[in-house]
């Protein structure tokens, strides 16, 4: 049992990496990543609402009716978003105002949906909670070092600090939406690499 907890929540990490291995969940790894603290703000905010909503579909996968279950679903995901949202305005309001629309949009995160029908209403609480926790937290490792590419190239800077040479001119195209994608790829090659190895 501990062996295959195990492996249910490390398999996130590069297995079926979210964004790279999956490929889903891309539109917030474009969208928030101009910064390495909104892709840490944007990845936790997503891991909460994909470990307690595993936690309840798993729970729950008894007594939903399949005809409906997608729907079950969806609302089961928007109560904790919501939950994340309110707790966000409350403790963390800056990183919350960074955001903005894209913390409500995590209910429409394929991500998320995608292990709750493939994994939390298959299988039991613990297994579905360790996946939820395991492909958050590898999610925002994702977006952590998209939003680091983007914000050393595009800005000079690693979370808020200056980081490069005084003479170090910012590649602005990192910080538009095509730098995004150029991201995206270049950590997708290298992680394909790494994996031929």
């Amino acid at each position: 049992m501990e062996k295959t907890l195990t492996k249910e929540f490390t398999k996130g990490f590069w297995e079926i990496l979210p964004p790279f291995r999956l490929v889903l969940g891309l539109c917030p790894v474009l969208a928030v990543t101009k910064y390495a603290e909104n892709g840490i703000g944007m990845g936790l905010a997503t891991t909460f609402v994909l470990l307690f909503s595993n936690i309840i579909i798993s729970s729950l996968k008894s007594i939903i009716p399949k005809k409906v279950r997608i729907a079950a679903y969806i609302v089961i995901i928007a109560t904790f978003v919501v939950i994340v949202e309110l707790l966000m305005q409350a403790f963390f309001f800056p990183i919350y105002e960074k955001l903005g629309i894209f913390i409500p949009l995590i209910v429409v995160n394929c991500i998320i949906l995608g292990r709750a029908e493939a994994f939390a209403s298959k299988n039991p609480i613990y297994l579905s909670a360790a996946d939820g926790l395991g492909v958050g937290l590898g999610f925002t490792l994702s977006l952590f070092f998209v939003g680091s590419l983007r914000e050393i190239l595009g800005y000079g800077s690693f979370l808020g600090m200056d980081i490069m040479w005084e003479t170090f001119k910012p590649f602005s195209f990192m910080i538009e939406a095509p730098g995004a994608f150029v991201c995206l790829g270049l950590l997708l090659a290298v992680i394909n690499l790494i994996s031929k190895k």
